[in-house]
């Protein structure tokens, strides 16, 4: 896979890479890594609050109503 980078940040790649002692590439996998995660705690999440709102609907009526 090739990747195309602004110039800007491929400097800055560059000196966080020779400033950890490791290469572009693994910064770049350990970011993938990073928004898979998130990407899936927000998909946790969502899923979390749509049962919250489908288990507990009446519950939370009551509640907005009281």
């Amino acid at each position: 896979m090739n990747l195309r980078l602004p110039e800007e940040l491929d400097r800055q790649l560059e000196r966080l890479a020779a400033e950890e002692h490791t290469s572009k590439s693994a910064l770049l996998l350990q970011g993938a890594e990073l928004v898979l995660q998130r990407a899936g705690r927000r998909r946790d999440v969502e899923a979390g609050l749509e049962f919250i709102m489908a288990h507990d609907a009446e519950l939370l009526e009551r509640l907005g109503d009281a």
